[in-house]
């Protein structure tokens, strides 16, 4: 039987705990030591793996590196640069949280250190696993929608009192356009190619933080001159979300109603199937499309291979620096109210 993967898991809240711990169980690796200064987390953490060590900074986790397999990062954003330019000098395979920084440069600068340091550093941009984005990879190989011209997808919430924590309140590193952003800008670049504009238009409602952020992104013509505009949205005070995604085509849309629970009246049209993954629309006509199998377990599945077999980087690192290079962009367009050209 193989050793399970060694974890040493920076971070023990809504991402450590809610997101990367739980998909390691699933994936069946250990958590063998944890940072965090917060009893509780530190409690919950004892809990849910049992025998764990929990340290009070990442220095202290980094002594024992020689107990462990892969550092991953979840810490706050702010804290991303400092946290995975240590673990990378312990030798350490290192998965960091997205986004990998809080600015194109910064994300340059890990990038090189992980190159410098023999790959070692990948990035979690699990969405690329969600069903929706490996079924609509279908579609377009398949090319059921012909020729796209525009992508949009929603990450829209009705949060009217919102969250008192670090993403809500860190005016530098939070907020949606780093948060939820750095997924939307992803995708949109997995599935169609590097941006070239960019217009934003960025606001603060009721947090700090962005809570209200809107992109419109042009990706690179293909060789007949035609071009993907990609509309990104992203608010916390949304009181009708969604829909969660669609895609124009010539040959036909692709939608997706709703996402994750996440309350929306488009939700209705999903009911009573739990099989398939949106809907290959032409005008009032719909037909259900199969799910593509997948999730998000697959990146750390990826990342044992990647570590323990010297499989192929799950996510590429120079692909956040793409992605932070287009939300620095955002902000100068939303501040300054014009187009970019990257």
């Amino acid at each position: 039987m193989t050793e399970a993967l060694r974890v040493g898991l920076v971070g023990y809240g809504s991402a450590g705990r809610g997101i990367h711990a739980r998909l390691l169980r699933e994936v069946g690796a250990e958590v063998v030591r944890v940072v965090t200064r917060n009893p509780a987390r530190a409690t919950a953490a004892g809990r849910d793996w049992p025998g764990v060590a929990v340290d009070a900074d990442v220095a202290s986790l980094l002594a024992h590196a020689a107990d462990l397999d892969v550092v991953v990062i979840a810490s706050p954003t702010g804290d991303h640069v400092e946290h995975v330019t240590q673990a990378l000098a312990s030798g350490l395979h290192v998965v960091v949280d997205k986004p990998l920084a809080t600015t194109a440069d910064e994300a340059a600068d890990l990038t090189r250190l992980g190159e410098q340091a023999g790959g070692r550093l990948t990035v979690f941009q699990n969405r690329r696993w969600d069903p929706e984005q490996l079924t609509l990879r279908t579609l377009l190989d398949a090319g059921s929608l012909g020729r796209v011209h525009r992508f949009e997808r929603r990450w829209e919430r009705w949060r009217p009192v919102p969250q008192d924590r670090w993403k809500e309140n860190d005016t530098r590193a939070g907020g949606l356009l780093l948060d939820l952003g750095a997924h939307l800008v992803d995708s949109a670049v997995q599935l169609f190619g590097p941006v070239v504009r960019v217009h934003a238009e960025i606001r603060s409602i009721t947090t700090p933080a962005p809570d209200d952020v809107f992109l419109a992104l042009a990706h690179a013509p293909r060789p007949d001159g035609s071009q993907v505009l990609s509309h990104l949205g992203a608010g916390g005070l949304v009181g009708a979300p969604g829909p969660r995604t669609r895609v124009l085509g010539d040959r036909g849309a692709y939608l997706v109603t709703s996402f994750e629970g996440e309350a929306s009246p488009f939700a209705t049209l999903d009911e009573g199937d739990d099989t398939h993954e949106g809907w290959l629309v032409h005008g009032d006509e719909r037909v259900a499309v199969p799910r593509t199998p997948g999730g998000h377990p697959d990146f750390y599945r990826a990342v044992d291979a990647w570590v323990r077999a010297g499989g192929p980087v799950p996510v590429d690192p120079a692909d956040a620096v793409v992605t932070a290079r287009v939300l620095d962009a955002a902000r100068v367009s939303a501040a300054e109210q014009r187009t970019v050209t990257l």
